[in-house]
């Protein structure tokens, strides 16, 4: 096993400078929080907490981990008894070695980066709105988080224009915290600095049972002309295809970003799916799906941001109305006191 050399080696290298970074303290962050969802009657509680751990070990080395527990109270109908499950897990565990200015090493098990949403905007303190995108598990599949080893970094070939990539491959594990599959690829984004505009594209190849390739392409824009977020994503697999874009802007320009309506953000998301062919647990709509969704974000003092959005989903299988509310706190805490020099 390759992924078991290659770690075994970061964990020596980090052993060896562990003397080196007493300057250095590792961080907990996250975010605790209350999810209520109702989606065709189904009625949905989770409380959960999602801890991050980043420990710096010296200038070249950083252990990075994320973790996830949450409780679900599940009230079929809105009328039915009330069922409760819990699950905890690892959503990561990585060592990062960083070679220089335009080069990471990264092994161990880490979120599989295709397209943008899966790395950068699943955290609940992240992402906009509650629900992930219809089209979120093509790439990701049941390989969301990937186990082996990655490359990745930043170069920049012109004044104006930043370069990133990604290129991994990942092995096969059934175990419950350490589940992967067999896949390799990456992705190549381009940045415009000065525009906050950034698009990009990625690949990847299912190795095991149904072999398939996966393709995606998307974009972000945070003009520093206004508040405004905007994304996009595109994919396309051998199950089918489709689309999301993502619209939120900031009341901020109202009295600043601290008064009353300046703390507010509508957002709007338009997706479609369309339906090709099945395969085991993709984990996509049976059927051509669209989805249209109006949210709202409000924060609050204190990294506290409340949430609500409401979805229509129309499909052939049936059109259903999702609503959701929630509210997130979150935290970030050195371990122990100090810092670097």
């Amino acid at each position: 096993m390759l992924y078991r050399i290659f770690l075994g080696v970061l964990l020596v290298l980090c052993a060896g400078e562990a003397a080196q970074a007493q300057d250095y303290v590792p961080v907990i962050s996250g975010a605790v929080g209350f999810l209520s969802t109702t989606s065709g009657g189904t009625h949905v509680n989770e409380p959960i907490i999602v801890p991050v751990l980043s420990a710096p070990i010296g200038d070249h080395i950083l252990i990075e981990a994320r973790g996830g527990f949450e409780e679900f109270f599940v009230q079929p109908n809105g009328t039915g008894p009330t069922s409760r499950q819990f699950f905890g897990g690892l959503d990561y565990a990585q060592v990062d070695v960083i070679v220089n200015s335009w080069l990471t090493l990264v092994g161990g098990k880490f979120i599989t980066p295709f397209g943008i949403y899966n790395e950068r905007l699943l955290p609940i303190w992240i992402h906009n709105l509650q629900n992930a995108p219809i089209i979120f598990t093509i790439g990701t599949r049941n390989s969301s988080e990937s186990l082996g080893g990655m490359a990745r970094g930043v170069f920049t070939p012109a004044k104006d224009l930043q370069v990133n990539y990604t290129a991994y491959y990942s092995t096969t594990n059934q175990s419950a915290n350490w589940g992967a599959a067999r896949t390799a690829g990456g992705r190549v984004g381009f940045f415009l600095p000065e525009q906050r505009f950034e698009v990009g594209v990625s690949y990847q190849r299912y190795l095991q049972d149904t072999h398939m390739n996966s393709f995606g392409a998307y974009l972000s824009w945070q003009p520093y002309s206004a508040p405004l977020d905007f994304k996009g994503e595109f994919a396309h697999s051998l199950n089918g295809y489709g689309y999301w874009a993502e619209a939120a802007y900031r009341l901020s320009r109202f009295r600043g970003p601290d008064s009353l309506v300046g703390r507010l953000q509508p957002v709007v998301r338009v997706q479609q799916f369309v339906r090709k062919q099945f395969t085991f647990e993709d984990a996509l709509p049976g059927a051509n799906t669209q989805e249209a969704d109006l949210g709202v974000d409000y924060y609050l003092p204190h990294e506290i941001r409340f949430n609500a959005d409401y979805g229509r989903q129309f499909s052939s299988q049936g059109n259903e109305n999702i609503w959701d509310v929630g509210i997130t706190y979150r935290f970030m805490l050195p371990l122990w006191p100090g810092g670097h020099r």
